[in-house]
């Protein structure tokens, strides 16, 4: 969920729209700001942000066209100005609002003469149309036109693969994504430590939806994708079974170092990384977590530092005798 205050520290977080304009119905522009954040912050939310918008927001168009007897895209029809290829450039330019999950079929049916216009098609009724007098076609002749169509929700862009003509079915180009633009610029003031800096963001969209309303499904968005690396640490400690924790027998090591010390008198513990001892990705991770990145630090580390599974300690055993008993061949050699 995303609040218009949001607490940080000591700091209040305060976003607000400071312009909003209607230019025309598939334009709408938005002005926000977004103070105060620490130097460097602006920078990082106003590009994620911006490809958040204009790459994570879902949007509705027209992505297939079907024509009855057409032999193909570039055929004209006796009776319409337009030929077909026009007639589905003046399809992919429609824009639709609505709650729709994946694909459901819409149509056309007309007799003319008459000016073909978007306010023409048939919808499912949580489909609606932004511009109804979106130009299609104009028939100059009292004919029947027919054409079944197939809308889609999705984000980003498709292009249509060549030669993929179904039974009189055109694929169209899809441009889903509903945000036209999106700028962001930065205001710095204060001095020194002090020094802090406003976001400003602007969004254009095809009229679908608000800019307000695009900002809020971007930043759920957003979220959404940084959830999980909330929990990366419960992930990397988490001890399946709590009957199945012991900690980390460090008597069992110092006699190890014990015995490496006799067998290797000049070795540096400290430039022994726990990288080199090929740990699996939890233990190593529980280590690093733990600020443990050599073997002496390893070793100098109290028990109540070092909970982990029964298993993971004889992993941890078994790697330490293999990296010295390899060592030890090494300086016999």
């Amino acid at each position: 969920m995303v609040r218009e205050k949001i607490r940080v520290s000591t700091r209040t977080l305060q976003w607000k729209c400071v312009e909003s304009r209607t230019d025309s119905k598939c334009l709408y522009y938005g002005r926000f700001i977004l103070s105060p954040l620490m130097k460097g912050q602006a920078d990082t939310i106003g590009i994620a942000m911006r490809r958040a918008l204009l790459g994570e927001i879902e949007g509705t168009c027209i992505t297939r066209a079907k024509f009855e007897k057409i032999p193909h895209e570039y055929s004209t029809i006796g009776g319409i100005q337009e030929s077909v290829h026009e007639i589905l450039m003046n399809l992919k330019e429609i824009v639709l609002r609505s709650n729709l999950y994946g694909t459901c079929e819409a149509s056309i049916c007309v007799r003319g003469p008459r000016c073909v216009t978007a306010r023409d098609i048939i919808l499912p009724p949580y489909v609606e149309i932004v511009d109804n007098t979106q130009h299609i076609a104009n028939l100059t002749e009292p004919i029947d036109l027919c054409i079944g169509l197939q809308l889609e929700r999705n984000r980003g862009y498709r292009i249509k693969a060549p030669n993929n003509f179904q039974d009189g079915s055109y694929p169209i180009d899809a441009l889903f994504m509903p945000i036209r633009n999106v700028n962001h610029s930065i205001h710095s003031y204060g001095n020194g430590n002090d020094k802090q800096e406003i976001l400003f963001l602007e969004i254009w969209t095809n009229g679908s939806l608000t800019p307000k309303e695009a900002l809020y499904e971007a930043s759920r968005n957003l979220i959404d994708l940084f959830i999980p690396f909330l929990h990366a640490e419960e992930e990397n400690l988490h001890l399946e079974d709590n009957q199945d924790k012991v900690s980390l027998p460090l008597f069992t090591f110092h006699n190890r170092l014990t015995e490496l010390k006799k067998n290797k008198k000049k070795i540096a513990l400290k430039s022994i990384f726990i990288d080199q001892l090929e740990f699996p990705p939890r233990i190593y991770n529980c280590l690093k977590n733990s600020n443990i990145h050599t073997l002496l630090d390893l070793f100098n580390n109290s028990q109540e530092d070092l909970i982990i599974r029964t298993e993971d300690v004889k992993q941890i055993l078994d790697a330490l005798d293999k990296h010295f008993t390899i060592d030890l061949e090494k300086q016999k050699k």
